[in-house]
């Protein structure tokens, strides 16, 4: 995959925000999607998990999927492999999310053309925990 990094424009404005998804988070501590997720919230950001395979993740209630959030996130971070994003990615640019962020791995060329042309604000090719160090 060629990168095409004008996603850095994007990261800036994405670490703005404060309500977040996370779409891949499970409560076993050692894999990212968890990471992420405790990072989100420990510094200081609204963060909701989304995996239909758990009920909780870090004591907090695990959701379905985007449309069952409590209220509609501002940026929706992937930590799923790209072949079970798709339907994420619809969903965020249905419900008019404004930034997805494809953690490295969850992405594929495919899924990031698809997120642009519904209008999305792509990020990848660098990691949330990263970008939050980066603030401390």
């Amino acid at each position: 995959m060629e990168w095409d990094y004008s996603y850095i424009d994007y990261v800036e404005e994405a670490m703005k925000r404060k309500i977040w998804a996370v779409v891949g988070a499970l409560p076993r501590e050692s894999k990212y999607g968890y990471q992420i997720y405790r990072t989100l919230k420990l510094n200081g950001y609204t963060a909701y998990p989304v995996n239909p395979k758990f009920q909780e993740v870090d004591g907090d209630p695990c959701y379905d999927s985007l449309s069952s959030l409590p209220v509609i996130p501002e940026v929706v971070d992937m930590v799923v492999p790209p072949n079970r994003g798709e339907q994420y990615v619809e969903e965020a640019a249905k419900l008019g999310v404004e930034f997805i962020w494809f953690q490295p791995g969850a992405e594929s060329e495919e899924l990031v053309e698809k997120a642009k042309n519904l209008g999305l604000k792509v990020i990848y090719n660098t990691c949330v925990m990263l970008e939050t160090d980066k603030r401390k």
